[in-house]
């Protein structure tokens, strides 16, 4: 029988937290008798600027579930509770905290947003036991922290791609501007150092403004012909209005999160004719990622993004190191969490199919690969990762290359 604790959180102050509701139905454990599930939490931006990226993780993260409650886990059933951010880091630690001081998990996949992924990190999970998978940070920063651990690559890969696609259209000089969070100042400050060219404008900007026709009005003066957002869809939607209405002309290029259906949606047709996009990418020529994307289309009428895999692969990966780990704790599941996925293994794409291996084996036989490719996390929690390049065009996004990182 497997052991349930509550990530070195003591009876008696767990009690008092819960106003005496038993330790284990706060674990969601499940007994021998395999009628209770295995409860693990997920911190997610349902509301606010992020909240777009939210949606699609909820989708993958559902048919992840489906895939694992098909199957099982020892005869139990993997659920998880799921706490809203806001896209801000303090709504990112209260969700939190409630999930893992009151719920007692002792897995969290959390967060969107670099910065909500960190404070999550620093405020509520370092020197715990808990688990930490964010399932749609790209900052730089969490390289620094090799013990949260990330299913999206890291957006040093993006920084380098965009430095040599701007040098590569023939262009010595950008104007540049970036949220002003980690995420933001993390990427633009990895683009400046990859970028050999001039750079003639350089500012931040804040999120959640009414406008930024003045941050339009710096870049367009900086002389500049290509011009970099660093920013997420609303604030962006917001410029490219502001840049069609004064009638300027630039190359627009982005990061991955300027780009989604809202941006297009809320700007005028041709008014980002031609912008190139780097986004980190599903390997959507595998066989895995054409059986994803075809039920995600079934099942929601459109096409998944390259986050909702990293959702779902971050809700398998937690299940497969529930069924290998020793017990139903933080201290357990992170001694297995990296194993489930190593080169060492067996490859296999399905949970599934590397159920069937764990079990008649130990972690390191199964090698899964995710529908959003290899799951091989390095020294820092850092994925092997793919980028793509999407290219503006009839005011749709077209693939046009693909980057291994």
């Amino acid at each position: 029988m497997r052991e349930y604790t509550t990530n070195g959180i003591d009876r008696r102050t767990m009690l008092k937290l819960t106003g005496g509701v038993g330790i284990a139905g706060l674990a969601g454990c499940s007994g021998s008798s395999g009628d209770e599930a295995y409860n693990i939490g997920m911190v997610d931006a349902q509301t606010g600027s992020l909240s777009a990226f939210g949606e699609r993780n909820q989708r993958g993260k559902d048919l992840a579930l489906s895939a694992v409650n098909e199957v099982g886990i020892g005869g139990s059933e993997l659920q998880v509770t799921v706490e809203d951010s806001g896209s801000e880091n303090q709504g990112g630690i209260s969700a939190a905290q409630k999930l893992v001081n009151q719920d007692g998990v002792p897995f969290l996949i959390g967060a969107v947003g670099s910065g909500v992924s960190l404070a999550i990190y620093e405020s509520v999970v370092e020197g715990t036991d808990v688990v930490q998978l964010s399932q749609n940070s790209t900052g730089l920063g969490l390289t620094d922290f090799p013990e949260l651990l990330r299913m999206s690559p890291p957006g040093s890969t993006q920084a380098t791609a965009l430095a040599d696609i701007i040098a590569e259209d023939g262009y010595d000089s950008v104007a540049l501007t970036y949220v002003n969070n980690n995420y933001g100042q993390s990427l633009a400050e990895a683009f400046t150092n990859a970028w050999d060219g001039d750079v003639a404008y350089n500012n931040s900007h804040d999120q959640e403004q009414q406008s930024y026709s003045s941050v339009i009005s710096e870049m367009n003066n900086a002389s500049a012909d290509a011009w970099l957002f660093i920013t997420y869809q609303a604030e962006f939607s917001t410029m490219v209005n502001e840049i069609f209405s004064s009638g300027y002309e630039a190359q627009l290029y982005g990061a991955d999160s300027v780009s989604g259906e809202n941006v297009l949606e809320n700007t005028p047709d041709g008014s980002m004719e031609g912008m190139k996009i780097v986004v980190p990418s599903a390997p959507v020529e595998e066989q895995n990622y054409q059986d994803f994307a075809s039920t995600f289309e079934e099942e929601y009428g459109q096409a998944p993004t390259s986050w909702a895999a990293y959702a779902y692969d971050c809700v398998i990966n937690a299940a497969l190191a529930i069924q290998a780990a020793d017990s139903f704790t933080g201290a357990a599941l992170g001694e297995v969490v990296r194993d489930v996925s190593r080169p060492e293994g067996e490859q296999v794409t399905s949970f599934e199919a590397a159920s069937d291996i764990l079990s008649d084996g130990s972690p390191s036989d199964v090698d899964y690969q995710g529908v959003s490719g290899p799951i091989d996390f390095d020294e820092n929690g850092d994925p092997v990762g793919f980028l793509q390049v999407l290219e503006v065009q009839d005011h749709s996004y077209q693939g046009v290359d693909f980057i291994s990182s």
